[in-house]
């Protein structure tokens, strides 16, 4: 790859990972939700776990899911199904951080992980991005660096979400704070269907 696509990729990373999305949302209500430390696993989990997915497509793998009639309708019904449930805990949750914090557990690092599958936005980013970067029939050697590109940029990005959520805390102390918080992000979680469920 020359140097103009080595930047169009990185500009490609930036703006996909630092826009609002289901992994970007989830990540900044935790970071309210939890502290930024405690948040840390979720984050490796979305980094670590899109990359995998990212070298997969890469090497192939939306080819031949792509042999199955209808997988992708699936992975898009099944990721917006989990995320009506995500946004349902985030607006009925306790207002109350001390209450909040001992009552449940931020995501931990496989189930971030296993999130990715069924990530209707990571599916679009992996397809889009490897489809337009890597030269054709493009093996492991190419496709590597691109992940770790993507890893690179993308963790600041993400990280950026949880850390804005964790310097919320102490304005959301007050419980009524808290709460509308938490309708708002469960209606953005919501929002960030529409794009993919309209494809």
């Amino acid at each position: 790859m020359n140097q103009e696509l080595w930047i169009g990729a990185a500009l490609f990373v930036v703006a996909s990972s630092i826009t609002p999305g289901p992994n970007n949302t989830m990540l900044m209500a935790s970071g309210v939700r939890f502290g930024f430390r405690r948040t840390f696993a979720h984050l490796m989990g979305v980094q670590l776990g899109f990359g995998f997915m990212l070298l997969s497509v890469g090497m192939g793998l939306h080819t031949v899911l792509a042999q199955f009639e209808g997988f992708y309708d699936v992975v898009r019904v099944a990721g917006a199904a989990y995320m009506v449930w995500i946004a349902w805990k985030l607006a009925s949750a306790k207002a109350h951080q001390d209450d909040l914090q001992h009552a449940e557990q931020p995501m931990g690092f496989w189930a971030a992980v296993a999130f990715q599958w069924v990530n209707p936005k990571a599916w679009v980013m992996a397809v889009s991005f490897m489809s337009t970067f890597p030269p054709p029939q493009a093996g492991l050697a190419q496709i590597a660096p691109l992940v770790l590109l993507f890893v690179a940029l993308g963790w600041p990005c993400s990280a950026s979400w949880a850390g804005f959520g964790s310097a919320m805390r102490a304005y959301l102390q007050d419980p009524r704070r808290l709460r509308m918080f938490n309708v708002c992000m469960a209606f953005a979680l919501l929002a960030s269907l529409y794009p993919m469920l309209k494809a």
